[in-house]
């Protein structure tokens, strides 16, 4: 007997089916859940990796001590961690407004200088100045900021930026373009990179310190040595040339320059200049009303210009230079002079973090230069007590002894019957008598002021020079040799000077010069004082008053004066007059 379902359908036949159906179903979610897992575990693996590499990443920015190393490895990190072409880092300036540093990496340096200068901070770069939150494009010229690219410049499309922030102020921003394989930067890009940027302003602060605490040393080191020096007894001269000096390798200034006052006048006279075209700025005098360094004396305050050549407080011998600051030496009523450092055209200006210890090297100095000064006077004043010890000594002991003797001998001559013994007698009461007028003038020149500081031909001849500067314009150079203050007698020293103011004054009214040379010299035999200038020399038709006066003066004292035209221009005095007593 037959058994039939119904309807001609095999039972054995569909459950067969069923069964296999029911095993490649598992088998399916099976390979599916297999996937799934293992593009988790391929996932996980790559989380695993990239925080890892952000935490090596961090660890290789925190190293960094030196801030311009601490920025570049900052931008190398995040180029990696987000696999972009392109890395940069923007330095926000003092102004909030504008970039005033750029790194970047991805960019070859021959690229760099067919761009042109690195950008300020327009378009989707000022987006994020403006606006200090993370902002993802894909596409750059699609952001209604967008400025465009310089010529030459490679092509950009996606967009990553976020900004660093330093004690909750925004330190700069880290800018990416170009992703990997054409992708887009997506959530994780961004939470990476703005981990690293918290990183990034953490690594910068502690550089930033290291770097002041640094500078600090560097001053305080600096400001060690200007004392020390001037305690060992340096000149002045010296003293100013090390302050110059020393805040000019601090600060990376290409010229460093030094004005003091001039007395009884409203001006400043560069004493010393270093640095780059310093021999164009020595000796120059400039107005204490209408000047950048005068502004600075006057207020007893720091003055500061972002471009030397745009500023009309400036002179034009300065031109070509960039970013200055006048500093002045001393504070308040105590003002000796001013500093000026000037950078290169293009390099940073002076930040108020670098003008404020700056100014307190400058005070500090000057603190130092007043204890010189006082050192000196000190000694000086020991010297007069030791002369006038001496000077008293000499009267009171050496002379009435010496007066004793003679008076002696003198009485005892009447009673010497031998003519050649009484006339012996005789003359050593002469020479006692001598002897005693030597003295007493030795003891006269012990107590006068001539052996001084200011008071030897030297001193005179800097002050006749100084004094005639402000007629000038500018102040002469000067150059002496051999012993000046020793060699010349008072007399000759008063020619000196006059022969020197008359011939400045007469380069000032007549001239029209706007360099002139004095050279004093002297061998022991003569003295020579050449003074000239690169004017317009002396008309034929001119008056020469001035110049009979001089050559009269050496004919008094058996000399000539000289009046000669270089090739060149401008005209040459020479003055000379011998010595008396000199052998010749």
């Amino acid at each position: 007997m037959c058994v039939s379902s119904g309807r001609g359908g095999s039972p054995v036949g569909s459950q067969e089916q069923a069964g296999q159906a029911r095993v490649r179903l598992p088998q399916l979610k099976l390979d599916e859940l297999l996937e799934e897992l293992q593009a988790r575990l391929d996932a996980a693996r790559g989380t695993r990796d990239r925080v890892h590499s952000l935490l090596e990443a961090v660890l290789s920015v925190g190293r960094e001590l030196d801030l311009e190393q601490a920025l570049h490895s900052i931008v190398e990190a995040a180029a990696v961690l987000v696999d972009a072409q392109y890395a940069a880092l923007g330095v926000i300036g003092a102004d909030g407004k504008r970039l005033s540093a750029f790194h970047t990496i991805g960019v070859t340096e021959e690229e760099i200088a067919r761009i042109g200068p690195y950008p300020e901070g327009h378009g989707i770069l000022g987006e994020l100045i403006t606006n200090p939150q993370p902002l993802r494009l894909a596409k750059i010229s699609d952001h209604p900021s967008s400025y465009g690219f310089p010529p030459r410049h490679p092509p950009m499309n996606t967009f990553l930026g976020v900004p660093i922030r330093v004690r909750d102020q925004v330190f700069g921003n880290l800018y990416l373009t170009e992703k990997a394989g054409g992708a887009q930067f997506d959530e994780e890009d961004e939470s990476v990179l703005s981990t690293l940027a918290v990183a990034a302003g953490v690594a910068i602060d502690n550089a930033r310190l290291y770097e002041e605490s640094r500078l600090r040393e560097r001053w305080l080191s600096a400001t060690a040595e200007i004392t020390h020096s001037l305690m060992s007894g340096s000149e002045r001269g010296e003293a100013l040339g090390l302050i110059a000096e020393r805040a000019r390798e601090i600060t990376g200034a290409a010229l460093a320059v030094v004005a003091m006052p001039l007395e009884d006048t409203d001006s400043l006279r560069v004493e010393l200049a270093i640095g780059e075209g310093a021999e164009a700025h020595r000796g120059v005098v400039l107005p204490v009303d209408d000047s950048l360094i005068g502004l600075a004396f006057s207020t007893a305050a720091p003055v500061t210009s972002r471009d030397v050549g745009r500023d009309e407080r400036v002179s034009q011998r300065l031109k070509g230079l960039g970013a200055a600051v006048a500093v002045p030496i001393g504070t308040g009523d105590g003002v000796r002079g001013v500093l000026l450092l000037v950078r290169e055209a293009g390099h940073m200006v002076f930040s108020e973090k670098e003008t404020e210890p700056l100014r307190g090297f400058a005070a500090q100095a000057a603190i130092a230069l007043g204890l010189a000064e006082r050192r000196q006077d000190a000694e000086q004043i020991a010297v007069l007590e030791d002369r006038d010890r001496i000077a008293r000594d000499l009267h009171d002991l050496a002379i009435q002894r010496l007066f004793a003797t003679g008076m002696t001998l003198q009485s005892a001559g009447r009673f010497i019957e031998h003519r050649e013994a009484s006339e012996r007698v005789a003359r050593a009461v002469d020479d006692l008598d001598e002897t005693i007028k030597i003295i007493r003038s030795t003891i006269f020149g012990l107590r006068s002021h001539d052996g001084l500081p200011g008071s030897g031909l030297r001193a005179r001849v800097v002050r006749a020079a100084g004094e005639a500067a402000p007629v000038l314009g500018f102040a002469p150079s000067l150059r002496m040799e051999g012993l000046v203050d020793t060699d010349v007698p008072r007399e000759i020293a008063d020619h000196v000077v006059a022969v020197l103011s008359e011939g400045l004054t007469n380069i000032a009214r007549h001239a029209r010069a706007d360099r002139a040379e004095v050279a004093l010299e002297t061998d022991g035999r003569e003295v020579r004082l050449t003074v000239s200038d690169n004017g317009v020399g002396i008309p034929p038709e001119g008056r020469r008053s001035g110049l009979h006066n001089m050559a009269e003066r050496a004919r008094q004292l058996g000399g000539e004066l000289r009046l000669t035209t270089p090739e060149g221009g401008g005209s040459t005095l020479l003055w000379r007059v011998p010595v008396p007593g000199a052998k010749q």
